[in-house]
């Protein structure tokens, strides 16, 4: 039987998380050092550090490696990587050779220490226009980026927590070894991931049974970190899921987990970064639907399908599986595609985020054909109490 995929980099994983028998001691250690407290996205960067999500990185990127991935998708040292991995300070105290703490940006506890090994500012406008192919302050990652503090720190980092991802979601908050070991019980090593940030609708069950039709089984991979205002909280999408999986999906085809990322909305350079990880978490495929990680109009429904055309095929052992926009279509009476189906719009069951919302939010029917009964359930019982 063919094994899974390589981790990115080719040399294993590399989680960055202390060992259990070293852990008080460099908890003790952290306490005595100067503290930085880091904000949301970065901690999902942490946490993805630590428990190998981003192997083969050995901490938060430099200026060279910043601007080599920002202009060329490559680090300084040549290894592919979309959308740079930095933290930044306005603490000028930290010196250069310094180790510090790194703090939860909630309640200030340490989450892993740190030999800073550079300082250093960046062109914030440069690394938009590379990475969201806009400056425009209103997209929500540009936003992102604009906050950042005026000093970068780079170095490697000993990562001390899961930032209580595990806590909070319990056996959902899988590591890439956790998934590996699951794939490999399951005797799968053909394994396609979905990602999501959303409820899983039909057209949602379309893709991810498509793929299961040409892979072992699906990794349904929910995003547990910050979303924007007025997308679905993660433990409200994942029960919905979980339901949908329960009841339409034949047993042993589908894994649930999720992973501590926040949203940064980059599209096509996203679509990289979830394909990247996906591989260090055993993924042999990443479904790549419409719009994949994309907001508002910024880009082109099919900008993420030609991005993996672009970058060389040696940069990812992970294959995109391009998926065409899916809908219900009433004169096919079934689930189709824009691959397959020869109708059009005006015979399809075709609903935005932002019109689901509001039919949930003021009560109103949502068409069966486009969401199944027990995610609707879930969702109005969520909407009622918000």
């Amino acid at each position: 039987m063919a094994g899974l995929v390589s981790p990115h980099g080719g040399r294993g994983l590399r989680p960055l998380q202390v060992p259990t028998g070293e852990l008080a001691e460099e908890r003790r250690r952290a306490q005595s050092l100067p503290q930085v407290r880091i904000t949301s996205r970065e901690k999902g960067d942490l946490i993805m550090l630590g428990i190998g999500g981003f192997t083969p990185l050995e901490g938060f990127m430099g200026r060279d490696d910043w601007l080599r991935v920002c202009e060329s998708l490559r680090t300084a040292q040549g290894l592919f990587w979309p959308i740079p991995i930095t933290l930044s300070t306005d603490d000028d105290s930290v010196k250069l050779g310094a180790e510090v703490a790194l703090t939860d940006p909630a309640d200030g506890a340490p989450l892993a220490t740190m030999k800073v090994t550079e300082k250093y500012t960046v062109d914030k406008a440069r690394e938009c226009g590379c990475v969201f192919r806009t400056t425009d302050p209103e997209h929500p990652g540009v936003g992102m980026v604009l906050q950042q503090q005026s000093v970068n720190l780079a170095g490697p980092v000993r990562v001390l927590s899961d930032g209580g991802f595990k806590a909070k979601y319990g056996a959902l908050f899988m590591t890439p070894a956790e998934t590996r070991a699951k794939f490999e019980r399951l005797g799968w090593s053909r394994v396609a991931a979905f990602q999501t940030r959303n409820p899983m609708h039909r057209s949602h069950e379309y893709l991810a049974k498509v793929a299961i039709e040409v892979c072992d089984g699906v990794l349904v991979h929910s995003l547990l970190g910050h979303l924007k205002a007025g997308d679905i909280p993660a433990e409200v999408r994942t029960r919905a899921i979980a339901a949908l999986i329960e009841k339409y999906f034949r047993a042993g085809t589908v894994v649930q987990a999720g992973y501590p990322l926040d949203m940064r909305y980059a599209g096509p350079r996203e679509a990289l970064l979830h394909a990247l990880f996906r591989q260090n978490y055993g993924c042999s495929h990443l479904i790549v639907g419409r719009d994949h990680a994309g907001v508002g109009n910024y880009y082109g429904p099919f900008d993420a399908h030609r991005i993996f055309d672009e970058i060389p095929q040696e940069a990812l052992e992970i294959r995109p599986l391009k998926m065409g926009v899916t809908f219900w279509c009433y004169r096919c009476g079934d689930m189709a595609s824009s691959r397959t189906c020869p109708h059009g719009e005006a015979d399809q069951l075709q609903v935005s985020g932002t019109q689901l919302r509001k039919w949930l939010a003021e009560g109103h029917p949502v068409p069966p054909e486009f969401s199944r009964p027990e995610v609707l359930e879930i969702l109005r019982a969520y909407y009622a109490r918000s």
